[in-house]
């Protein structure tokens, strides 16, 4: 039974440690917040569109083409929608000129801002490290104590590494001139430090 225990421990102080890991080695671009009620809307009101632009390409007569281009778009907007969800309030799109409101314009700048916007990954990294920490913690045990004490430790470099990083940028933009000099010096880093930089900076 103890052994058992054990083991599960491990194996689960091992994924905590591999998401945390794999979370922080996966980049900015990678790291999206959750669809917001206006790109939910807005993804809505783009299969609103789309339908009514296929309609009145198909009642107007247009060309073949505009015709199949108009329904391929209603067919590709159903996959947003689908993907981004359903909002909790519709807003009105019974006819072209309610879909062509000026509010519907700004829900659409709003949400092209929204999905644009990446949360900070120094953030998300704490975080995680937060996370890994307690879920260790809760485990218990010879290896939940390690495996925190390397969480904490680990966080502690990267807060260091933080800090660094801003310096440099910091340095960079004070000291235009020297920049060239700086970047040439940091030639000699190795690919894989080059790599995490890059990522860390976004």
């Amino acid at each position: 039974m103890k052994k058992i225990s054990v083991t599960k421990m491990r194996a689960s102080c091992l994924i905590s440690l591999v998401l945390c890991l794999g979370l922080l080695s996966a980049g900015c671009d990678s790291l999206r917040f959750a669809p917001s009620q206006q790109q939910k809307q807005n993804a809505w009101l783009h299969n609103r569109t789309a339908i009514m632009a296929a309609e009145a390409a198909k009642t107007e007569q247009g060309s073949d083409k505009l015709q199949a281009l108009t329904q391929l778009g209603e067919l590709q907007s159903r996959a947003f929608s689908s993907y981004y969800g359903l909002p909790k309030e519709f807003p009105p799109a019974e006819s072209a000129e309610d879909i062509l409101a000026e509010s519907n314009w700004r829900l659409a700048r709003t949400a092209a801002h929204v999905g644009a916007a990446r949360p900070d990954p120094w953030e998300v990294a704490d975080s995680m490290f937060e996370l890994g920490i307690g879920i260790c913690a809760l485990l218990g045990g010879v290896y939940g104590t390690r495996a925190v004490r390397f969480l904490k430790e680990t966080k502690v470099k990267s807060k260091a590494l933080q800090e660094i990083i801003a310096g440099n940028e910091l340095f960079k933009k004070q000291n235009a001139e020297q920049a060239s000099a700086f970047k040439q010096a940091h030639q000699v880093q190795s690919p894989q430090t080059r790599q995490i930089v890059a990522e860390v900076k976004g």
